[in-house]
C-alpha cells in the first residue's frame, strides 16, 4: 500500500514546481524594487519579466533558469552564543525538482543525489520577509562533478517560510533546529 502522506508531498511538490515552470524564463530588469515572487514568462520564451523577484535578489540581465527545486522536508539549525540563538544558521534539507533530488546543506552546499554533481555558493543578496527567513541571491563559488548542477552560476532562494531563530534565553552551546520551506531556482549565467 503506497504511503499516502509521501505520495500528498510529491503531488504538491509536482504541482508546486509546474507552476514555479511555467512562471520562469530568462532575466530581464524591468520590474520595481517592491514586487516579491517568482518571474512570469514572455510570449518569447528566451526572455521573461521577473516583477515578482525583488530587483535586490534578481540574478544578472540574461541569466537563464535550468532548475527548480521545493523543499519537501527541511531544517535551519541555530546555535546558541551568548544565551540567544543568534548568527547565521545551517541548513539541513531535501529538495525536490526539474532535475530530481537535491540535497541541501552545511556551506551552503547542494548536491545533485541523480549524479553527484556538487555546489557550493555564498549569499549575494537578500530580501526580508516579515515572519520567515529572507529570500536570497546566492552566487555559485565551486563546482565539483559533471552533471545536473554543472552549469548553476546563481541560486534563489524564493517563496520562503519558516526557519527563523527560537527567541528567547537559552543555554550556549544548545542549538535548535527549525523547519522551513523555500523554493529554489537554478540559474545559468548569460551564454
Amino acid at each position: 500500500m503506497p504511503n499516502t502522506s509521501r505520495s500528498r508531498v510529491r503531488a504538491l511538490a509536482v504541482v508546486g514546481l509546474a507552476g514555479v515552470l511555467a512562471a520562469i524564463g530568462g532575466v530581464t530588469n524591468q520590474a520595481s524594487a517592491a514586487e516579491v515572487a517568482v518571474p512570469a514568462v514572455s510570449a518569447d520564451t528566451s526572455r521573461a519579466d521577473t516583477p515578482r523577484i525583488a530587483s535586490t535578489i534578481r540574478p544578472p540581465a540574461g541569466s537563464r533558469p535550468v532548475g527548480a527545486y521545493v523543499v519537501t522536508r527541511g531544517t535551519q539549525t541555530y546555535t546558541c552564543a551568548g544565551g540567544v540563538f543568534t548568527g547565521a544558521s545551517v541548513p539541513e534539507a531535501q529538495l525536490f525538482g526539474t532535475g530530481g533530488r537535491v540535497h541541501h546543506f552545511k556551506g551552503p552546499s547542494w548536491q545533485s543525489e541523480r549524479d553527484g554533481s556538487l555546489i557550493t555558493a555564498k549569499k549575494t543578496a537578500e530580501s526580508p520577509r516579515p515572519g520567515t527567513i529572507p529570500e536570497l541571491l546566492l552566487t555559485v563559488d565551486a563546482h565539483t562533478g559533471k552533471g545536473t548542477l554543472s552549469n548553476v552560476a546563481y541560486i534563489s532562494r524564493l517563496l520562503t517560510s519558516g526557519g527563523v531563530a527560537p527567541a528567547g534565553p537559552c543555554t550556549d552551546g544548545a542549538t535548535a533546529a527549525v523547519p522551513y520551506g523555500a523554493v529554489y531556482v537554478f540559474w545559468a549565467a548569460k551564454g
